[in-house]
Parts: structure tokens; C-alpha cells; sequence
């Protein structure tokens, strides 16, 4: 059984009204996973929504040669596995926790009861979708328009908007970054290191801080639109 205080630290359920939120937490309950430890595998069937209240998910795909592409970091208080659900599909990524983490899992039939009978749940859904799709349409964009300068720069900007917008930690690895950009991690290293030089962000172990916004803005393209 979830808490309330775990039910309004997910964005989906933060605005719900207390009876509502009454009404959800008995019949979502609460599931731990290790780091590294996959919570569901591509192309399995859909069972369950999951929302994360710590630590951090992965959402990837993996080619026939082994090479992983991450599609989508999970942070705190976000959701996942819902798609599925909705159109009956198996999952199309794997879900894997690259932290310790703690998730609420709400089985199948009680989701769509949700949906139908609790009406802040549906457009929060909806509203979560909407900005995934905006978020989705920039990564494309980015993909098609920009080196791996400006979608490093790109990544960077959106990691840190998570948060105060200066500040991400803990900072993704350069391996993770490689495959949410669609480069290498060797690529991805001197990139960061270029941009460190030029004073528009500083490494630390674990740690990354944006110095200059407006530069790396400009270096994601962000300045000539």
C-alpha cells in the first residue's frame, strides 16, 4: 500500500484531491529494485503502471548487434509502462534502475478503473503525454539539426531544467550521455571537456554545473530559433 505522501510526490497525482488520493493508495503498492536490476523487459505484455518516488530509471531499447540506445531517463516523481497499457501493445523498451530505487506499481485493471472513475488522474495523464510528446519532438529535432556538440548541450539543458537549471546530480556517465545522443563515449568525453574549457560548464565527480546558460544554449542552437 503506498502512502499519500509517496502518492503526492508523483507529479501525475500531486494535484488530486485528498479522497481521491484516499481512494488510490490502498491499491498501489510499493516495489524496491537494486541498481542495475531491469524492471521489465521489451516486448513483454503490459501488466502494470509504474511511478517512480526515488532514485532513477532507464528506458532502452537494444539493436540486433548489442548496441543500447537509452530513450528516456526517469527521474522522481515521473511515470512509465502506461502506454502500453493503453493500447494493448507489448512494452516497446526495456525499463532498467540504473540507482537504488523505489517505485508504486498499479496493476492493469485498477489503472483503467482510475481512469474512469478518478477524472485528476486521466488529465494528468494527459498532461504528462503532452509533454513528453513536446519533449520527443525536440530530441528529433535535435537528432536532425544539431552535431554532437548541440545535442550534448541540448541533454545538458533538460537535465538540468529536472532541477535549479544550473546543476545535475548526479550526473549522468558519459556512456549514458554517448547513448542518449546517438554517439560514442569517447566522442562525448572530449565534447564535455571542450565545452569545460571554454568556461560554459564545470565537471565534478558525479556533478555537473552549467557556468554559462546562455552559452550552452547557443551551443544547442537554442539562441537561433
Amino acid at each position: 500500500m503506498a502512502s499519500i505522501e509517496q502518492l503526492r510526490s508523483v507529479a501525475l497525482f500531486s494535484r488530486l484531491r485528498q479522497a481521491d488520493l484516499e481512494q488510490l493508495a490502498p491499491i498501489m503498492h510499493e516495489r524496491t529494485y537494486p541498481a542495475n536490476r531491469v524492471i521489465l523487459f521489451a516486448h513483454d505484455p503490459c501488466d502494470a503502471f509504474y511511478a517512480l518516488v526515488s532514485g532513477q530509471v532507464k528506458v532502452m531499447l537494444v539493436s540486433e548487434d548489442g548496441r543500447e540506445v537509452i530513450l528516456s531517463l526517469i527521474r522522481t516523481g515521473d511515470f512509465f509502462g502506461e502506454r502500453a497499457l493503453l493500447d494493448d501493445e507489448p512494452h516497446a523498451a526495456s525499463a532498467i534502475a540504473t540507482e537504488d530505487s523505489t517505485l508504486l506499481v498499479l496493476h492493469r485493471d485498477d489503472f483503467r478503473r482510475c481512469l474512469a472513475e478518478i477524472p485528476g488522474v486521466a488529465f494528468g495523464l494527459l498532461r504528462g503525454l503532452l509533454g513528453r510528446l513536446r519533449e520527443a519532438n525536440h530530441k528529433i529535432g535535435g537528432l536532425i539539426l544539431l552535431d554532437v556538440t548541440g545535442r550534448v548541450a541540448q541533454l545538458l539543458l533538460q537535465l538540468a531544467d529536472w532541477g535549479d537549471g544550473i546543476n545535475i546530480a548526479p550526473a549522468p556517465t558519459h556512456q549514458t550521455i554517448a547513448q542518449m545522443v546517438g554517439s560514442s563515449r569517447d566522442t562525448v568525453t572530449r565534447t564535455l571537456k571542450t565545452l569545460a574549457s571554454n568556461g560554459l560548464v564545470e565537471l565534478r565527480k558525479n556533478k555537473l554545473t552549467i557556468l554559462n546558460r546562455r552559452g550552452v544554449e547557443s551551443a544547442a542552437g537554442q539562441l537561433l530559433r
